[in-house]
């Protein structure tokens, strides 16, 4: 038996597995075992996985998406503690060591947050990456009440730690999310009053590269939207989680507007932040004000440009102001 199941979905993965997979034979921390899970690869993903012998358990399944991976690496799982390690992405070395001794001192613990490292890579031909921004969520969240992860989300998997029991009790992932399943585990698991604090440092390297499945803006929009709206439907939910609708939307629909600025779909940009103003308690007037320094931040955060110039100039912009104006 192994304290830490490391489940690491892949599809197509060979140019950066064994990357990913030597951050973990690397930890400081040792009572683990690794679990690669094969999406449907037509490349390499299998020859890189199996030249690491039995330091490695492959598992290989028809391409059924990340969720269904992450699933059938979660059911084969040994340890009592899951970490889940993107196939592209870079576990630092004291990652295991900081997380398990925080779960070990509190038995009532089922998640642990922490923060990551941005790394952006030229191009596909150019592995030179350059570090962007380290993201340090609990400088504006420092706590993860129940509350805080609803309204906030601040889920990054490669920086999470579970206890696996409680990953059980919330039946693992949705599989019918492509680019959300990870937000949407950690809104039930919230739900259920799933106990979780941070390790205020940085435990992985996540690389952002031309073929990164996140990439997927608009589709990432629809699911958070579509998941945050069905969470506030649900019967089960307590008073204190209700009250918290608003906040939680109108956070989901400017961090989609955000996303959708900077990947350039200007008029779903505009679309989301029409809908955002009906979860507002602010003056219409105003809004507008807190859209910018919602984009200001979040682009600071994550080491990207906002060129305020360029959307203040922009006619899906001018738009939102004549609205906010009527």
């Amino acid at each position: 038996m192994v304290k830490v199941s490391v489940i690491i979905p892949a599809y197509n993965g060979d140019r950066y597995l064994a990357e990913a997979i030597d951050s973990v034979l690397q930890q400081t921390y040792q009572d683990y075992e690794i679990i690669v899970v094969d999406d449907g690869s037509t490349d390499h993903t299998a020859q890189v996985a199996q030249q690491y012998g039995k330091a490695v358990r492959y598992l290989t399944q028809t391409n059924q998406g990340v969720a269904a991976s992450r699933n059938l690496g979660l059911a084969a799982a040994l340890g009592d503690y899951i970490a889940f390690l993107d196939q592209d992405d870079i576990l630092l070395l004291d990652k295991l060591s900081s997380q398990t001794a925080l779960l070990d001192r509190d038995p009532d613990l089922g998640m642990v947050n922490s923060g990551w490292q941005i790394y952006r890579e030229n191009s596909i031909s150019d592995r030179q990456d350059a570090a962007a921004a380290a993201v340090k969520p609990w400088e504006q969240i420092p706590q993860l009440t129940s509350a805080d992860l609803i309204i906030w989300k601040p889920v990054f998997l490669g920086a999470m730690l579970f206890r696996r029991n409680w990953l059980e009790r919330v039946g693992g992932f949705n599989t019918s999310l492509e680019q959300t399943p990870d937000v949407d585990l950690v809104m039930r698991l919230a739900k259920i009053g799933c106990p979780a604090a941070w390790v205020e440092q940085i435990t992985v390297k996540y690389r952002q590269h031309e073929t990164n499945a996140s990439k997927n803006a608009l589709l990432q929009a629809q699911e958070l939207n579509q998941i945050t709206a069905n969470f506030f439907t649900e019967s089960n939910l307590t008073p204190a989680i209700k009250t918290v609708e608003a906040q939680s939307r109108y956070q989901s629909l400017i961090w989609s507007a955000w996303r959708l600025h900077q990947t350039g779909y200007l008029a779903e940009m505009r679309d989301y932040l029409t809908k955002s103003q009906a979860y507002s308690n602010q003056y219409s007037t105003k809004i507008p004000l807190d859209w910018l320094e919602s984009f200001k931040n979040y682009s600071a955060e994550y080491g990207q440009q906002f060129d305020v110039n360029n959307l203040l100039a922009s006619s899906e912009w001018q738009d939102l102001l004549h609205q906010c104006t009527l």
